[in-house]
């Protein structure tokens, strides 16, 4: 019963971010549980990736796709891509749990859902997986093996433009720039790679200890221990790993002037976004950072060519230097500043939506009048 209970608070979290759809996925035989989250297909379909880990508790499960989902859309709307947002969370180790029966069932979920949802890789799921599913649904998409765009890249490369913005603003060149980065996995080592090009000087942290090694052999890192990267006194601290890490204490903790990192749903609760600001942190909006990896389905869905990806890739660090002025001259903190851009081209977005529903219908039926006897 207090699993039953738990669900119910998910999905009124659900209707407060204004969800559009929820499907809880549950099948015996493949012992599938999780959720797909759709939050908004005002522009067009709504993407997102599938994330397979463990969950203290199916509420758990279905709130991290309700928060991921959202960001999902504002992502997608701050670039002016032609898609809404979603997310899919898969309960379970993926080391120990993921089976070809379990996926060959998510996959069926993510057809019965006819195209509304499209997804790919995330945390846990691997493009090899999507090649079992593809057999089961269209509904999905990776880059190919042969591809000359690496997502994981695009994404890193989108979180460098970031800090070089804030960088400018803290009045320094990235030759050596200080910054801590928290996660040295597919994105965070491609950044700290551009970042070292650059000549800036790093500290990393991950859970893994071979990946941390690994930035300090080939890239003259400096190892901490994963709690201890928020005590690091650096100029830019680059969260990459897991979401909610800014919170009370980690805030508390922080020696640094300025927060830009690609990983989702950084604050724990919204009014830490407005904690940074009052202590003059300078915070990128996480969802403005980390947009190059959904950039790159221009690329995959032939709506752009290389060349056009990379260049809306680096037009991240502007747009974040246009959020940060405009901070300072509202007064506000720069996640207002962003949600605020992102509600309105949403709100022009769903006006013209039900205006051209209207007008079709109104089309319909003048037409049927035209041809009754």
């Amino acid at each position: 019963m207090a699993q039953e209970v738990g669900e119910l608070k998910a999905l009124e979290l659900g209707a407060e971010l204004g969800h559009e759809e929820v499907v809880l996925l549950h099948d015996r035989e493949s012992g599938l549980r999780g959720a797909i989250a759709i939050h908004d297909s005002t522009f067009g379909p709504s993407v997102g990736g599938t994330r397979m880990r463990l969950y203290p508790t199916y509420d758990d499960a279905v709130v991290d796709a309700l928060r991921l989902a959202r960001a999902m859309t504002y992502k997608a709307t701050m670039v002016e891509m032609p898609y809404g947002g979603a997310k899919a969370v898969i309960m379970g180790d993926p080391s120990r749990e993921k089976t070809r029966p379990l996926l060959v069932a998510y996959a069926k979920a993510v057809d019965r859902l006819g195209g509304r949802f499209f997804t790919g890789c995330d945390m846990g799921i691997e493009p090899r997986d999507l090649k079992v599913m593809q057999r089961h649904t269209k509904h999905l998409s990776h880059a190919n093996e042969d591809s000359p765009l690496d997502t994981s890249y695009l994404a890193a490369l989108g979180v460098f433009e970031g800090i070089a913005a804030a960088s400018a603003v803290l009045g320094r060149t990235l030759s050596g720039l200080h910054v801590s980065i928290q996660g040295v996995g597919a994105v965070g080592f491609h950044l700290a790679k551009l970042l070292a090009d650059h000549g800036a000087r790093l500290t990393v942290a991950d859970v893994e200890a071979s990946r941390a090694q690994r930035a300090a052999r080939s890239l003259e890192a400096k190892v901490v221990e994963p709690d201890a990267i928020y005590d690091v006194e650096a100029d830019v601290f680059s969260p990459n790993a897991m979401g909610g890490i800014l919170n009370d204490d980690t805030i508390a903790r922080l020696k640094v002037q300025a927060i830009v990192g690609g990983a989702n749903e950084q604050l724990k609760e919204p009014r830490h976004g407005e904690l940074l600001n009052s202590i003059r942190i300078l915070w990128a909006p996480d969802y403005v950072v980390n947009a190059g990896g959904l950039l790159s389905l221009l690329y995959e869905t032939k709506q752009a060519d290389e060349e056009g990806v990379v260049e809306r890739v680096r037009m991240i660090g502007p747009r974040l230097a246009d959020i940060w002025q405009r901070s300072e001259e509202e007064e506000q903190p720069p996640g207002v500043v962003a949600d605020r851009i992102v509600e309105e081209r949403l709100a022009l977005g769903r006006r013209a939506k039900s205006e051209s529903a209207r007008r079709t219908r109104y089309e319909d039926d003048t037409a049927k009048r035209a041809v009754e006897p």
